[in-house]
């Protein structure tokens, strides 16, 4: 007689493949959030094609780190945090879980700004009321949708990022043109291009995906009755490697292939038309339109609204999960508020916060640039010890990551570790 787990087994290896997507999709598509769109606007304004050669030399560094943490993740069944809080010392674990906390807020009033911004663009009005309101409603949604219903929601919000692959199609493409920047980009040593090539890998590569990926496993594996940490069922792990590895190939594939097609956006109309200083998503849509038109101006504004729908509750959930594995809460986006309650505060402090610093004089380009920096920084460390516990017997038991996945890890690893270098040493000029 076949047990119920292996039948479950059974069953997944023969569902679409679309049904195996979920945590690797979201945060794929998170990670093309306002500020990202800012980031890839920047890169295509001011270096035109010569920039997009990056997202495809990020994918697979993308690829294999969001594979490394949805591993630990499923494999232990617990979070990064929480794996740090058992394994390392306290000091590391609280400065982690702290600079994420700050550059996540941060990168919450960067978004729900550019959201408020893209709102006054399309229907005029006053961006600092727009801000509230996408602010409060992302926090009522996460707190009171169960995660089994709201990450649905989260999934079709993917496909507003179809709006800057749609763009491209209402402008004229030297295709040939794109080709030769793709693949025999003209390279720079000046300190302007470096800093953006950093922009966009820190962009890329942030700290608060590896967070949240881990945690939606262990979400997802909750969810699932029969389902266990694969280190307690082995029997389970072809299914949900070959899951976890679809999950993410596809989701930052998706998320890739919408940066590339963001910067071609504004390097075929903005670089070539003379525009190329764009700080902010919002300043990109309203530059797009005297050039590209008013529906591309309308699909690159509606794109940046869903895209930090998306991301808010990803950023905000990020922080909740690393502050609870830290401390040892109890979390959950299943769970009840009142089952769950400093969880669930922590949400709603980064996201309320959020709102806040959008009434401040902050300047959100420096507060963005800051969130970079702190991102870039911590994101090498987290890295070096998602691949440490990768290979530890006491956390994946026999499921240590493969030579191809520990090469692939440290090469990421290495590249970011770069990045920041060169990110201080471009500080230091």
């Amino acid at each position: 007689m076949i047990s119920i787990d292996a039948k479950k087994i059974e069953t997944a290896t023969e569902d679409p493949w679309l049904k195996k997507l979920g945590p690797g999709l979201i945060t794929g598509a998170a990670d093309d959030d306002p500020s990202g769109i800012a980031t890839y606007s920047q890169a295509g304004a001011q270096f035109g094609f010569n920039m997009l050669w990056t997202v495809l030399f990020t994918y697979p560094l993308m690829v294999g780190i969001q594979i490394v943490s949805a591993r630990i993740g499923r494999v232990s069944g617990q979070g990064l945090s929480a794996n740090i809080r058992l394994n390392y010392p306290a000091w590391l674990l609280y400065g982690i879980v702290g600079l994420l906390l700050i550059a996540n807020t941060i990168n919450i009033a960067a978004d729900i700004a550019a959201m408020g911004a893209a709102s006054k663009l399309l229907v005029g009005g006053h961006t600092h009321l727009y801000a509230t309101g996408f602010g409060v409603l992302s926090l009522l949604l996460q707190i009171f949708i169960p995660y089994s219903r709201y990450v649905r929601l989260l999934k079709w919000l993917t496909l507003t990022l179809l709006a800057y692959v749609a763009t491209i199609f209402a402008v004229h493409t030297p295709w040939l043109l794109v080709l030769k920047g793709t693949f025999l980009p003209h390279l720079s040593w000046k300190s302007e291009y470096i800093t953006t090539v950093v922009a966009v890998f820190g962009t890329t590569i942030s700290p608060y995906l590896f967070f949240w990926q881990a945690s939606q496993e262990v979400e997802e594996l909750q969810l699932d009755p029969h389902a266990k940490p694969l280190r307690d069922a082995p029997e389970q792990a072809i299914a949900n490697f070959k899951r976890i590895k679809i999950d993410n190939f596809v989701g930052m594939g998706f998320s890739n292939l919408v940066a590339f097609f963001i910067i071609l956006t504004t390097a075929l109309t903005l670089n070539l038309n003379g525009i190329t200083d764009i700080q902010t998503s919002a300043q990109a849509a309203a530059a797009l339109r005297p050039i590209a038109g008013e529906f591309a101006f309308l699909l690159f504004s509606a794109g940046i609204i869903g895209t930090g729908l998306l991301a808010i509750p990803v950023l905000a959930g990020s922080a909740a999960y690393a502050m609870a594995g830290a401390f040892n809460w109890k979390k959950g986006l299943e769970l009840e508020p009142m089952a769950a309650k400093r969880f669930y505060s922590i949400i709603a402090i980064s996201t309320l916060m959020g709102v806040v610093l959008c009434f401040t004089p902050i300047n959100p380009i420096k507060a963005l640039y800051w969130s970079a920096v702190i991102n870039g920084v911590i994101s090498v460390p987290i890295m070096a010890l998602m691949m440490l516990m990768a290979v530890r017997p006491e956390i994946m038991g026999k499921f240590v990551i493969t030579f191809k996945l520990k090469l692939l890890g440290w090469i990421s690893t290495g590249v970011m570790a770069f990045a920041v270098i060169t990110m201080l040493w471009t500080l230091s000029k």
